[in-house]
């Protein structure tokens, strides 16, 4: 038996490759379906089932693809209503795969079809249970995300399913059984998440929160609410992809692989009204871009940021990469839903500026310039786009809050005619911020690169932990 965890960082999602005498079974894969096929290729064995733990918030799953290209069926648990053909599990209902089995264990609150999935070797010993979005390390699957979907499941309604869940069906198995959960620390679909991957279910129960046997369900439900944050706005479109279906990766690829001269590109850019995502890193981009480009780089968390900032998943869109990142970036754009890119500038950003077209940067300066000016004057125009608890942490003394995840709802509340410096912790999330006030006509801006962790290095600014009445959200 094989049991390998296949984990993609900038989503902090953990799919799963179970192989047993030449049959394997995919936990949870990514809608890029070629590594579950690869590795199943270099064990010369075929897929069998594909197990969805739920339908996903946060991510397009690869089971209608991966069921397509290799026949294999795909399982959901009790309660789900997929819109196309799938074997939908009895609570406890085993599957044999090769010498071993998994058994589906309904675990409702996360979403009412939440099952989890038990691993049971040749010998009949439980090993392993993978728990999808029910139990991670050191937390639980948030139970306000079905609402979105269905809008009288109330999160109080979930959170007290959730709490059944656990205490009668996760705490009465054996403490030696690994625990695979569905995503880590970084993830939306928790709220305090462990960095590591795995642990001991005996483990988790001494140390998870959730699973104290002291807290009554008042108290589970009080506890599990309290500090949920909303979830991106994404979220909903995914779940119904999830559940309706979706176009094939290949099809979205191949749309997306257009290679555009740099005046096609402009063409395009003007015909079909796209948004031009530029990929490349915060400082790169700022040094020059294509005019209303808006910049999420590739090196941060990709996927939420689109998800959260571009509302229409059907909104077209023009990539600006690095060269040798396209599929890349089609890639995983899809993988969050966004299916409708129309291709990428040849050549990046050099060949746009080698043919002379019209170009734009951002004024960028280091903490230590920063410091010293706000120091001289300590009424200049700061934004720190930071969530608001980061902000509420620490943050410099006198500067508003303008959480990124709000910018497009409180535009209204910057002055165009006033310049404003700009941070974030270091650097990422101000550059996002910069673009899109750039592309709504906002000229007056000037990065702090490095952000909050560069300037609290100056020593030279007074910080607190006190939230100012300058906070905007």
């Amino acid at each position: 038996m094989k049991v390998e965890q296949i984990y993609t960082g900038c989503l902090a999602e953990a799919a799963y490759y179970i192989e047993s005498e030449g049959e394997v079974a995919i936990i949870d894969p990514l809608r890029d379906t070629k590594p579950f096929i690869d590795r199943a290729a270099t064990d010369n064995a075929a897929i069998k089932y594909v197990f969805e733990t739920h339908f996903h918030a946060d991510f397009v799953s690869g089971h209608l693809d991966l069921s397509a290209q290799t026949g294999a069926t795909i399982v959901f648990g009790p309660l789900a209503k997929p819109s196309y053909p799938a074997h939908i599990a009895q609570d406890n209902e085993d599957f044999k795969l090769g010498k071993i089995t998994i058994r589906a264990i309904h675990t409702p609150g996360h979403t009412m079809e939440s099952t989890c999935y038990l691993l049971i070797d040749e010998n009949g010993k439980e090993t392993g249970i993978f728990t999808g979005d029910t139990l991670f390390i050191g937390d639980v699957g948030r139970p306000d995300l079905a609402q979105h979907v269905i809008s009288d499941l109330t999160e109080e309604k979930l959170a007290g399913h959730l709490y059944e869940s656990l205490r009668n069906k996760i705490m009465p198995l054996p403490d030696d059984l690994i625990v695979y959960p569905g995503h880590g620390a970084g993830s939306a679909c928790g709220k305090k998440m462990s960095k590591e991957t795995t642990d001991l279910l005996g483990n988790q129960k001494a140390t998870n929160y959730a699973l104290n046997p002291a807290l009554t369900k008042e108290a589970f439900i009080k506890e599990i609410l309290t500090g949920l944050v909303a979830p991106p706005s994404y979220f909903p479109h995914n779940v119904l992809m999830n559940i309706q279906g979706y176009e094939s990766l290949d099809q979205v690829m191949q749309r997306g692989s257009q290679a555009l001269s740099p005046r096609a590109f402009d063409a395009a850019a003007n015909e079909t009204a796209a948004l031009v995502l530029d990929v490349r890193t915060a400082q790169t981009f700022a040094k020059g871009f294509l005019p209303n480009a808006i910049n999420i780089g590739l090196d941060g968390q990709f996927a939420t940021w689109v998800g959260t900032l571009i509302p229409d998943l059907k909104q077209p869109i023009l990539l600006v990469t690095e060269v040798g990142q396209e599929q890349e970036t089609i890639t995983r754009l899809a993988r969050v839903g966004y299916d409708h890119c129309i291709g990428y500038l040849e050549g990046g950003f050099e060949a746009w500026k080698d043919a002379g077209m019209e170009t734009d940067r951002i004024e960028s300066i280091s903490a230590e310039t920063f410091a010293e000016r706000f120091a001289q004057n300590p009424s200049l125009n700061v934004l720190d786009v930071r969530k608001k608890s980061e902000y509420d942490s620490e943050h410099v003394v006198g500067v508003e809050n303008l959480a990124l995840d709000f910018l497009n709802e409180n535009m209204a509340r910057i002055n165009p005619d006033q310049t404003y410096y700009v941070h974030c912790a270091g650097g990422y999330r101000s550059m996002i911020a910069l673009s899109i006030l750039k592309a709504r006509g906002f000229d007056n801006l000037i990065d702090v690169a490095g952000g909050f962790a560069a300037i609290k290095a100056t020593q030279k600014l007074t910080l607190t932990d006190y939230v100012c009445p300058t906070t905007l959200l």
